[in-house]
Order: structure tokens, then C-alpha cells, then sequence
């Protein structure tokens, strides 16, 4: 009796796979993750939740399966050798790599765990059968660390995040933070350009009337890919703050998947996504509100000189949520004809007393504010460059940081414009 391959594997398929099981030991969870890799192999434009992020062909175009091949028979990957300077002054730095060493402030616990991603259930209702992020950081090893900030704690300074520099890397990391505690978290994401994909898949567990602040910060290489997700439990009165910057990288998925645990949790999720030459960028987010009188507010702000954007935003309101007030918005600046971006906002809402919207904008800087500027004898590149910060900066102030990170932040952002100016 034969048995026939339904699902035909590509280069990038089969290269990917070589990697995961060269990348360490052959226990029997990754080698579990690995065999389903290959089974599944990478996520194609008829899997909904990979529609606007067809995996399996860009790994293999735009990235190049040979290249990918090369690599892997050669067993060599570039390695930067850089060390990153915290984002902060005074923040705890933890090597996701070997997270036991790093000193931890008081009130909080770090540990390293032989803990893997689990990848059998998606919290994307689109996706696969298997969690497509979650399978590859299995696959590669990832081990989660995990980190524990006790209640009512008040840390003075960001815990800083960080998986290896070079690739590829994989990182995986738990963090609970308990009843009334206030954390900042900031995850680094930079280093490594080669066409084989770095993971992060973080887990956030927020205590009942806890503030936490998350700062993704993402600026791989030129030539780097990279799938990260972020599993979030807001928990009663407890606020949740997001802010992403993408920054970096030739192909990019970052998921935040984020749900009510309690009446009156609040979650607040502002993004940047900077986009340049022929980078694919793709934000997908989900938002699930099932206790009742919760708040949400989600919005990203998109500056492209090239490349393609995707945002998939979804708010999913259950039967029992009622008094949800829930907004997300996605605003795009096309500043050059070799750019484009896909948005696709949704609502699903199943109870009956709720303030829910979405919408999503894409056009050209305002010719009348531009206008406004160059009659008070600003020159039209300055002017130009003054409406695209302020677009994206009002992104870091309306969080409200502490001053140092919000200066970093839009430090960050105004590098990366005067380099692309």
C-alpha cells in the first residue's frame, strides 16, 4: 500500500525542517514539534489567518530556498557579536538564553525551564489546526523562562528581554505578575539576517488591578526573518499596555493575541510600523473580551517608503461581555508608489450592549498641512518630514510612558526616518 504526500513540500519546507533538527537533542516534545512541522509545513495564502502572509512562498522567494539550503548544509549563519546597550539605563537585562544569570530586582523571580511551546491549539481561530508560531519555536528548542513579579511589587526600572543575537534565534518566555504589582517589560528583537526565521513567543499573565507596560522593540537585519506572538490574560481591573515598533527586518509576522480575564480589565495597544525597500511586515492581532464593562482601544500608525504592510485586527465579543466598549484603528502614509498595505479590521460580537468600532485609513501626507508649513517658510522636505514624525510619535505619547523609555522610543523612530529621508 503507498501512501500519497498531500501536501507538496517546497525547498523552504524541507530546508526549515533539516534546520529544526539539526538545531539540538532529539527528546521526544521537539522531536513531536519537528514531526508536525514537517507534516504541516509552512502556512500558504489558503490558510485565512496567512493570507496577506503566504509563508511558505516568501520563505522560499523572497528569502531564497537555495540560500536557506546553503545554510543549513554549511551550518553556518552570520552572527553579529553585538551587545546591545539596554533600551533604558538601569534596566534588569535577562538573556532569555540563560535566563538564571541574570540579577533579579526585588520582588521579582527569574528561572529557566525545560518547558517548550505549546503548539496544538492556535488562539487564532484562522489558523491551522497547530499553532504555526508556536511549532516552529518548539521545533528549534526554544526553552521558556520564566519570570515571576510578586504583588503589589512596584518596579522602579523595565525588565528588559532579550533571546540570542545572530541566527537563527529562538526565544520563549512566561511572565506573571501578581495582584496590584506595576511592571514595564521591554522584549528586544534585533540582530541576525539570515533567511532562516528567529521566534519569540512570550506569555503575560496580568494579576487582578496590575499595570504592565510591554514594549516590543524590532529591528532585525536587513535579509532577517522573524515570527513572534505575544499571549496575554488581563486580569480584573487590570490594565495591559502595548506598544510595537517594527523597525527592521525582511519578513516579519508579530501576533498579540490578548483576552479579559476579569470585569473592568482595560487593555491599550499602540504600534509603529516602519517599512522600507521590499520588507513584508504583518501585524495580526486578536482581542477577546468575555467578562462584562471592558475597555479596549487599538491603533496603528504605518509610515512605507516600499515594501508591503499587513494589519489583521480582531475584536470578539462573547455573549457574556456586556458593556464592552472596544476601538481599534489602522492609519497608513504611502510615501512611495513601491509600497502597499492590506488591512483587514473585524468585529465579532455576540452580546447586545456594547460601543464597538473599527476603521482603517490609507493615503498621502495632507497637502493642505504641508502647505500650512512651507507659507511659514519651512522648506518642503522638513515639512514633509515634521507631518510623518508627528504622525507616529503621537503613538508613544499617548501611552503616557516614563520619559527615558518614550525618548528611546522615538529616538528609535527618528532614526530610522532621517535614514530613509
Amino acid at each position: 500500500m503507498s501512501v500519497t504526500e498531500l501536501r507538496p513540500r517546497t525547498p523552504a519546507d524541507t530546508a526549515l525542517v533539516s534546520l529544526a533538527e539539526a538545531a539540538g537533542s532529539g527528546e521526544d516534545a521537539r522531536r513531536a514539534a519537528i514531526e508536525a512541522l514537517r507534516r504541516e509545513g509552512l502556512p500558504h495564502r489558503r490558510i485565512e489567518a496567512w493570507h496577506y502572509t503566504d509563508l511558505r512562498n516568501l520563505m522560499g522567494r523572497r528569502l531564497g530556498g537555495n540560500q536557506l539550503i546553503e545554510a543549513v548544509a554549511a551550518r553556518e549563519f552570520p552572527q553579529t557579536g553585538t551587545v546591545l546597550a539596554p533600551l533604558v539605563a538601569g534596566s534588569t537585562v535577562v538573556d532569555l538564553d540563560a535566563p538564571e544569570r541574570a540579577s533579579a530586582p526585588q520582588g521579582v523571580t527569574i528561572a529557566a525551564t525545560d518547558d517548550l511551546a505549546d503548539w496544538h491549539e492556535s488562539p487564532n481561530h484562522l489558523d491551522r489546526p497547530v499553532d504555526t508560531v508556536r511549532l516552529v519555536s518548539a521545533a528549534f528548542g526554544a526553552r521558556a523562562a520564566t519570570i515571576t513579579v510578586a504583588g503589589k511589587a512596584e518596579l522602579a526600572a523595565p525588565i528588559e528581554l532579550r533571546g540570542g543575537i545572530g541566527a537563527p534565534s529562538h526565544s520563549a518566555v512566561r511572565v506573571s505578575v501578581g495582584d496590584g504589582a506595576t511592571a514595564t517589560f521591554v522584549e528586544r528583537v534585533e540582530g541576525g539576517g539570515s533567511p532562516a526565521p528567529s521566534s519569540a513567543v512570550s506569555h503575560l499573565s496580568i494579576g487582578d488591578g496590575a499595570e504592565v507596560l510591554w514594549v516590543i522593540d524590532q529591528a532585525k537585519d536587513e535579509g532577517a526573518a522573524h515570527l513572534g506572538q505575544l499571549n496575554v490574560s488581563v486580569g480584573a481591573n487590570a490594565t495591559f499596555k502595548l506598544f510595537l515598533l517594527n523597525a527592521g527586518g525582511q519578513l516579519v509576522r508579530q501576533e498579540v493575541h490578548a483576552v479579559t480575564a476579569g470585569e473592568g480589565s482595560e487593555i491599550i495597544m499602540r504600534g509603529v510600523n516602519l517599512l522600507e525597500k521590499d520588507q513584508h511586515v504583518d501585524v495580526t492581532t486578536t482581542l477577546r473580551h468575555t467578562h462584562p464593562n471592558t475597555t479596549a482601544t487599538e491603533t496603528f500608525r504605518n509610515v512605507l517608503m516600499g515594501g508591503h504592510g499587513v494589519f489583521q485586527g480582531m475584536i470578539k465579543v462573547s455573549r457574556e461581555a456586556q458593556k464592552t466598549d472596544a476601538k481599534m484603528a489602522c492609519n497608513t502614509l504611502l510615501l512611495s508608489e513601491d509600497g502597499d498595505f492590506s488591512a483587514k479590521p473585524e468585529l465579532e460580537i455576540f452580546a447586545d450592549d456594547v460601543q464597538c468600532g473599527h476603521g482603517a485609513t490609507a493615503g498621502e501626507i495632507n497637502q493642505d498641512h504641508l502647505f500650512y508649513l512651507m507659507s511659514r517658510g519651512i522648506p518642503a522636505p522638513q515639512a514633509k518630514a515634521l507631518l510623518v514624525k508627528a504622525f507616529v510619535d503621537e503613538m508613544v505619547e499617548e501611552l503616557e510612558i516614563d520619559a527615558a523609555l518614550g525618548e528611546a522610543l522615538t529616538g528609535k523612530i527618528d532614526a530610522w526616518l532621517e535614514q530613509s529621508h
